[in-house]
């Protein structure tokens, strides 16, 4: 049998995984996978390590049920590895994001796991940054740095709001930073407010902070906001949920890039980096995109062709598979229809 491992933080959601794991588990041992579970611990680097050890051991599956920050420590724990584990989410954080980017469902852990019955995964991009990982987003400057003071128990407590009331509490005291950003096709040199450095669309529970951007290209989708005033700031953020408009906006760069090298023009100057909303080292700092570099269960059905490089391919694919089974399947009854006559048409 195949061997699967579900990685689960027991505090995430209201402890629902804790609920559902029994049935979670049926799902697994149904589809082939003999199956066991890890909950995480208090230890910072508790699903990290276990992600690690159970990828040097050549498991086929890691599940990882939790938040974003659960699936960024699972990815850490395996990405180095040359022969990795296909991995699946349980998502049951606060804003889920990277799920949300992969359509899983997000409100019943069963349905999340029972994409796993299609059998049908997408090779995703993820970053480098320096040493470490990241799956969705990397950040600096500004409002960036609320998602370090937000206390985890009120994170918890009030989720995505309180880190609308947060940024809005530090607006005043936003402190522009004078970087150089180096990215494939330029350099810009100059005060900077804040930068994203994206994987997907989704960034704080909202889908258009990236437009455009793709999930398996090889590309970052990279914004730059230069200096600006708290007026601008906020013209920004409103352009940005109404339909991705801030790309067009003066005081923006947006573009596409493999590789990006960022560092502070005034070395004694810090800027501290946000990996999916985790502090992940200070500026200077190499970013680069490892294409294709993890395999992840997906519903296609469910993922917008635009964010697949090669959607409408897989899609035929997947499509191609099901229908030779079916037609194989056709067969096999035929056959056994045709050398006993006593079995009916209904008893197959």
């Amino acid at each position: 049998m195949k061997k699967a491992r579900i990685i689960y933080n027991p505090t995430s959601g209201k402890e629902l995984i804790k609920r559902f794991l029994p049935d979670i588990l049926d799902e697994l041992e149904s589809l082939g996978y003999e199956t066991s579970a890890f909950a995480t611990t208090a230890d910072k680097n508790s699903a990290y390590e276990e992600a690690k050890r159970v990828g040097l051991l050549e498991f086929d599956l890691i599940v990882a049920a939790g938040g974003d920050g659960t699936i960024s420590e699972i990815v850490n724990g395996i990405a180095f590895l040359e022969k990795r584990p296909k991995l699946a989410i349980i998502p049951a954080g606060t804003t889920n994001d990277y799920a949300r980017a992969l359509k899983i469902p997000r409100t019943n852990p069963l349905k999340a796991i029972r994409v796993l019955q299609k059998n049908q995964t997408v090779k995703m991009d993820i970053g480098k940054a320096n040493e470490k990982y990241f799956i969705n987003i990397a950040a600096g400057g500004g409002l960036t740095e609320l998602t370090f003071e937000v206390p985890s128990k009120v994170k918890k407590t009030l989720g995505y709001l309180a880190y609308l009331a947060k940024g809005a509490e530090m607006l005043p005291r936003i402190k522009p930073v004078n970087l150089r950003i180096t990215y494939n096709e330029g350099v810009y040199e100059g005060e900077t407010s804040m930068f994203f450095v994206g994987l997907t669309n989704s960034a704080g529970g909202f889908e258009t902070i990236a437009p455009g951007a793709k999930l398996d290209d090889g590309n970052f989708s990279l914004l730059i906001v230069k200096r600006a005033n708290i007026f601008e700031i906020l013209s920004i953020l409103a352009k940005a949920l109404n339909g991705g408009k801030h790309v067009n906006d003066p005081k923006v760069i947006y573009t596409k890039t493999s590789n990006i090298k960022l560092e502070t023009i005034n070395h004694k100057e810090r800027l501290m980096i946000n990996l999916d909303g985790e502090y992940g080292g200070d500026a200077p700092v190499q970013f680069q995109n490892l294409h294709q570099h993890l395999e992840f269960f997906v519903d296609l059905n469910l993922i917008n062709d635009g964010v697949l490089l090669d959607y409408q391919e897989k899609k035929k694919e997947y499509e191609e598979v099901v229908n030779k089974y079916v037609h194989e399947l056709e067969a096999v009854i035929q056959e056994g229809l045709d050398d006993d006559d006593m079995v009916g048409p209904h008893n197959y």
